[in-house]
């Protein structure tokens, strides 16, 4: 197969970035799974809402492929006979609306709070250092435990807590990022020419720590769907009649002897978004680094 140097080292179209991604088989399988799944996120609670709360006691753990209750029930139904396809792609919206919107504003928060304490330096980014060493004193599932077991378990109060457990990973990895960019000579010299600091934090640095930041929010969105799973599945996560594949997966650890399929096909959801993730984060990495794009030649991806 034949590189193409042109596509590899000007990445920065859309173009060459898609071009290089359909190449990576693997990297191209991630985002093909994700955006299905952020497609049932967005369009299934609309289609298939009723779908998912229909009962039918008729078909009280139906297994999945038996070929009764049509197309819906082809991964068979739970304890009350409502279709596992239909929870499930209904389900998505929560599950990705809290991962997502966590990340987001862990990552606004965290970012900003980053560059200030990398930029500024002295006790500034010391104070922020040590709310963030508090933070992540406790585990992020040890904290959300103890937060949610004293609040209401709702999606808002979820999202909250998952945001301020990740932001520390974002204010120590930005700030690191900041402190040896703050010191290139683009940056002396925009200072030199008496540039704010607003604008040499929101027009020179922040532009090169955008690639690490959009990378590691790729891996924590991962993260943060496998503790809210972890949470609905404890009990003092998301509750009825909301539902997300934590929960999913909580309700059918019952069954497991009887109907292994309730736990299961949501497990199997988490677990295939959460490699795509990661896949597509360190595919990501590669290709904004130009010291490492070469990686994708060698393996004849792009």
């Amino acid at each position: 197969m034949t590189a193409q140097p042109l596509s590899v080292r000007s990445p920065s179209t859309m173009s060459n970035s898609l071009a290089a991604l359909w190449r990576d088989k693997l990297a191209a399988l991630s985002a093909v799974i994700l955006l299905v799944v952020l497609g049932c996120a967005v369009l299934g609670p609309t289609l298939l809402a009723d779908e998912a709360r229909a009962m039918n006691l008729q078909a009280r753990n139906a297994a999945p492929f038996s070929g009764g209750g049509g197309w819906l029930f082809v991964l068979g139904a739970d304890a009350l006979g409502r279709s596992l396809l239909a929870r499930i792609i209904v389900a998505s919206q929560n599950t990705m609306v809290i991962a997502f919107s966590a990340v987001a504003c862990a990552l606004l928060i965290g970012g900003a709070l980053g560059l200030i304490a990398g930029y500024k330096g002295g006790w500034v980014s010391a104070v922020l250092l040590r709310l963030a060493d508090s933070i992540m004193s406790f585990p992020s599932m040890l904290l959300a435990v103890i937060v949610l077991f004293a609040l209401d378990p709702g999606i808002t109060n979820v999202i909250l807590v998952l945001a301020v457990s990740r932001i520390p990973v974002f204010l120590r990895t930005i700030r690191a990022e900041v402190l040896e960019i703050k010191e290139r000579l683009f940056v002396t010299a925009a200072r030199a020419m008496g540039a704010h600091t607003d604008r040499v934090l929101l027009r020179h640095i922040a532009p090169m720590v955008l690639p690490t930041a959009i990378n590691l929010a790729t891996l924590e969105v991962a993260f943060v769907m496998l503790v809210e799973a972890g949470l609905s599945f404890l009990g003092i996560g998301i509750q009825s009649p909301e539902v997300t594949w934590g929960l999913m997966v909580a309700d059918g650890r019952n069954y497991l002897g009887s109907a292994w399929w309730l736990a299961f096909w949501p497990g199997l959801a988490i677990m295939l978004v959460t490699i795509s993730l990661n896949l597509l984060s360190n595919w990501l990495r590669i290709l904004t680094d130009p010291v490492e794009r070469w990686r994708l030649v060698s393996k004849g991806a792009v």
